[in-house]
């Protein structure tokens, strides 16, 4: 028996906010420990109240790619497969770490 929960990193394109909390909220009732992304708003969002700078994205990329250190796999939410160029990269960063992969949608 493991000594910990599972722990599970989400990554996706930003865009699917509302299927990345749907994965959390599922994996988590499954006992789950899950790290996500935890900003949501994209430079590409010209009509957002807030926007990010390269600097923060920049920053929150590498952030992100520590969470997949600390996590035990990676699942990638990517409705009607779609693979953004971030999570392309997270994905090949999880790969070379020998993290195993998972998707929500064939892709």
């Amino acid at each position: 028996m493991p000594d910990r929960p599972e722990i599970v990193c989400i990554c996706g394109s930003t865009r699917f906010v509302d299927e990345m909390s749907a994965a959390n909220r599922d994996l988590t009732f499954a006992g789950v420990i899950v790290v996500a992304p935890g900003v949501f708003l994209r430079a590409e969002d010209h009509d957002a109240d807030e926007l990010i700078t390269n600097e923060q994205k920049t920053a929150l990329d590498a952030l992100h790619l520590r969470k997949i250190d600390l996590a035990d796999r990676v699942l990638v939410v990517n409705p009607g497969g779609y693979i953004g160029e971030s999570t392309s990269r997270e994905i090949a960063y999880a790969h070379a770490t020998g993290k195993p992969i998972s998707f929500t949608d064939p892709f």
